[in-house]
């Protein structure tokens, strides 16, 4: 038997020899980042460009085995969004296969115990990491580069470990225009008094920092991209995102998170980031990295953003804040300038999650890119150690969170209903589909049924409890209402600010009733079944003896009727009630055929048959000139959103920059002039408020002021220009904050009730507000007369200052008298009780509208979009003209 087993035994030795040869041969093939860039990552003054780094990651996959380079399609501006899969060559030569057995561990629902010990014992754990996300926080890209080449090249046995035993799925720049954009930026004033100062700009085409507030709605087309790894294909066992913060504080914040958690996810996800952070933060101990805190400063209740709305995937989903330099700059600080003062940090002095506190001096960018790389290792390197573990507890968080969801434990609620009848039903459907791409399961009724005393038509859908993703549904779909204790308030009572949103509630941003259930629908009467991809509503047509009529309630109504102007089709909008009409529905008495089924076809809308002649009831309705105010300092993402929002439903506009503000003239060229939300002093240039320049990113302290061309403000010459802009008959439009530019500037006879209020006082940090809407005024026609204002800190409640002309200030939308909360946080509902949410003030020829509220709130809020589209298309001034049923549309 002895002498049997020698050759045998002769083979494996073999075998391994020729693997590690194989492995060290390749070790010695691979190119370096600083072979290829010409300096090591991190290094002073020096940043990888994207396209450079791209090029980069398929020379390291021709000369890997060990990766795969995906590119899942072009980013907003075009440029490759790559996904970077790393293991062991048979591993990846069996991705599929894997996926498939995750998938099983995500969803075990008609899965056998059996089978799930098999996946467990054979399956492989899966870690999703991202970098450079936000891009002025630019270290995470460059850190991306040297974590791959040390994966590659490493042939250690902590290394094989992690290639044998785990799939890392890493996403090398979330945002690879913004790195571009950034990159360009530092580089062209690096040397210059100007070095290190922030992009003058976004640095994302749309909305810049905000790109991680976008995972639950996924308007970008990046944030689609990551979804579908974390969401639907892979669903990992954990998610870090790598970031940077401000620089006076910890170097690193690893995870858990600290106080207050969200709740009703499975407890075993907030253990596991907490031994996760655990051992993040014992590998950067060994790796003698000081300045490593945990459990402080990031609550674990945030913004839904993908860090955050992870652990209600099942996914122990964390994130790492590094502290920042200037850009690629180092910065030195003074002992007495690195501080505590965050959550879980109350001092900056050696404590169990901070035993060894940095102690000040220069700072640099490769500091931030050792640390991200201990992290992002000691991550892969702990799912290696423990994958049985981690498999195991992947099905058991999936199988008791559907049951949890099946048995009410989660918000009391089996089910929520999405019922067909809708006050815009193609909102309910957008809703449908964003559900979809979070890898939600939705079920649709083929016949009507009822259901704890309510009538639900065909159509409807189910949205069931009893699914892995429970936890992501009651969030997304049910009130919510943030903690107010301890953990939220300091010790002088005064309420802290959450990360963010106290609720992040698409269901209520879009305006849609959906009804929570305690007990299951059944399914047999109902006719229930599950909605497999996304649905594709097309609109029907049928023309009538007057031509056709298309819904005012729909927010895709404004859509169909930009594409009718761009072939030049004339459109009449209803302004008092007539047969088979509503005020604000549109009419269309003549357009091709072609035409009308094209645009129905596009975007859903229905062209339905107009009977009668309405032309007494209706008036000329005329695409109206837009303008937006657009500034520097990093840009504002408010701004961002609208452009992207308008491209959306189709309304051209032009950026106003300060130059032609204050050249003058604007009526000659605009009908309507958009300024976002943004504080008074930003937009008139005043002063810029500390730290303005800083482009995003959380870089804290006094920026130096960018070069002269990018320092924003309209000045007194803009203030003048949009005064005779509106005397002259145009319109300004101001969101939220930008409301203070119209009192103070534009001297309307308003103020904001809430202006300077202490928190104690007032206090509503991202919260959903009842509003009673006017649906007769033209500026709220489509609108339900209930509705819910998406209400952030800073945003205004308007009463009406005492002049001799008070009629010429109209309300169109009013804070309801009591019971304003649906979802959030809100203190001091007395104080805006009864006062003005919208307002409409007429000076000269034209007017001031002023939207106290984010309508818009990052294309998100759809249930109030109409408010703003509504002062984008021409309209009978006021009230009474359009009970009057004018046949001409004014300004």
């Amino acid at each position: 038997m002895k002498r049997n087993s020698h050759p045998l035994r002769s083979v494996f030795i073999l075998l391994a020899i020729a693997s590690v040869h194989s492995a060290v041969v390749q070790a010695q093939q691979l190119t370096s980042p600083e072979q290829f860039f010409g300096f090591p990552m991190g290094a002073d003054r020096k940043l990888a460009r994207w396209d450079k780094l791209v090029e980069y990651y398929h020379l390291l996959d021709r000369q890997s085995d060990r990766m795969q380079v995906v590119n899942l399609g072009p980013t907003t501006m075009g440029n490759p969004f790559l996904v970077l899969f790393i293991s062991s060559p048979q591993n990846l030569a069996r991705l599929d296969e894997f996926r498939q057995m995750n998938a099983k561990l995500s969803d075990p629902r008609g899965v056998s115990e059996d089978e799930i010990r098999r996946i467990v014992a054979n399956g492989k754990a899966v870690v999703v990491q991202s970098f450079g996300l936000h891009s002025s926080e630019v270290a995470a890209s460059q850190t991306a580069a040297e974590l791959m080449y040390d994966l590659l090249r490493r042939t250690d046995d902590e290394t094989q470990r992690i290639m044998d035993h785990v799939i890392a799925i890493m996403i090398p720049c979330f945002n690879p225009d913004g790195e571009i954009l950034v990159t360009d930026w530092y580089n062209k004033y690096v040397g210059t008094e100007y070095e290190g100062v922030g992009l003058n700009v976004l640095y994302h085409k749309y909305v810049g920092h905000d790109n991680n507030r976008d995972a639950f709605m996924t308007n970008m087309v990046e944030s689609q991209y990551a979804a579908k790894i974390l969401f639907r294909d892979w669903i990992p066992q954990a998610y870090i995102d790598h970031h940077q913060m401000g620089p006076y504080g910890a170097r690193i914040y690893v995870p858990p998170y600290a106080e207050p958690i969200r709740p009703e996810s499975d407890p075993l996800v907030w253990r596991e980031m907490s031994w996760w952070g655990a051992h993040i933060a014992y590998k950067e101990e060994e790796a003698g990295l000081n300045g490593v805190v945990n459990a402080a400063i990031y609550s674990g209740w945030g913004h839904f953003g993908f860090h955050w709305i992870t652990p209600f995937h099942n996914i122990a989903g964390m994130l790492t804040e590094s502290a920042s330099a200037r850009l690629a700059s180092p910065l030195y600080l003074h002992p007495d300038q690195v501080r505590g003062g965050a959550r879980g940090l109350p001092e900056y002095e050696a404590q169990t999650t901070f035993p060894n506190p940095w102690p000040g001096g220069w700072w640099r960018v490769r500091d931030i890119v050792e640390r991200q790389k201990v992290a992002a290792w000691a991550a892969v390197d702990l799912a290696a150690r423990n994958r049985e573990t981690v498999l195991w507890n992947a099905y058991l968080k999936a199988r008791r969170q559907t049951e949890r969801g099946a048995a009410g434990t989660i918000a009391g609620t089996v089910a929520y209903l999405i019922s067909a009848e809708q006050h815009d039903p193609l909102t309910a459907t957008k809703l449908v589909n964003k559900l979809l791409v979070q890898g939600i399961e939705v079920q649709r009724a083929s016949a009507e049924f009822t259901h704890e005393g309510k009538v639900y038509g065909a159509g409807s859908f189910v949205v069931s409890m009893a699914q892995p993703k429970a936890g992501v549904i009651r969030y997304l779909l049910g009130r919510t209402f943030y903690p107010d204790n301890s953990y939220t308030r300091d010790s002088q009572g005064n309420p802290i600010r959450p990360y963010d949103m106290s609720a992040d509630v698409m269901a209520e941003f879009m305006g849609l009733r959906v009804d929570a259930a305690a007990a299951a629908v059944a399914a047999e009467a109902a006719g229930l079944a599950t909605v497999a991809a996304a649905i594709e509503p097309a609109g029907k047509v049928t023309k009538g003896a007057n031509g056709y009529m298309i819904d005012g309630w729909l927010n895709d109504a404004f859509r169909a009727v930009n594409l009718l102007w761009d072939r030049n089709v004339r459109v009449r909008r209803v302004s008092r009630a007539a047969a088979g009409v509503r005020p604000g529905d549109f009419v269309v008495t003549a357009a091709p055929d072609a035409t009308v089924q094209d645009i129905a076809r596009q975007t859903g809308v229905d062209f339905g048959a107009l009977a009668s002649d309405v032309t007494q009831s209706s008036y000329d309705v005329r695409r109206l000139r837009i303008g937006m105010y657009q500034r520097y300092y990093g840009g504002n993402m408010d701004e961002g959103w609208t452009r992207w929002l308008l491209e959306q439903w189709g309304f051209p506009y032009k950026s106003l920059f300060d130059a032609e503000i204050k050249a003058g003239n604007l009526a000659a060229k605009y009908d309507v002039i958009i300024l976002p939300d943004d504080n008074v002093r930003m937009i008139t240039g005043d002063r810029a408020p500390p730290g303005a320049a800083a482009g995003g990113g959380g870089f804290g302290g006094q920026q130096p002021e960018p070069p002269p061309e990018f320092r924003s403000g309209i000045g007194a010459e803009g203030v003048t220009a949009l005064k005779q802009f509106v005397q002259s008959g145009g319109t300004v439009v101001t969101f939220g904050e930008a409301g203070e530019f119209a009192i103070e500037k534009l001297e309307v006879p308003i103020r904001d009730v809430v202006a300077n209020l202490p928190t104690k006082e007032f206090w509503s940090p991202g919260s959903t507000l009842r509003i009673h809407v006017d649906t007769a005024h033209p500026l709220a026609f489509g609108m339900p007369e209930q509705a819910l204002a998406t209400f952030l800190q800073g945003n205004h409640a308007y009463e009406v200052v005492p002049t001799a002309t008070n009629e010429k200030v109209e309300r169109i939308a009013t804070f309801v008298d009591r019971d304003l909360l649906q979802s959030g946080w809100l203190l001091g509902e007395d104080r805006i009780a009864k006062k003005a949410a919208v307002v409409a003030v007429q000076q000269g020829q034209g007017k001031v509208v002023m939207i106290g509220f984010r309508a818009q709130h990052r294309a998100q809020t759809h249930g109030t979009f109409k408010l703003v589209f509504n002062t984008l298309v021409s309209g009978p001034e006021g009230r009474a003209a359009a009970a009057a049923g004018l046949s001409q549309a004014g300004r």
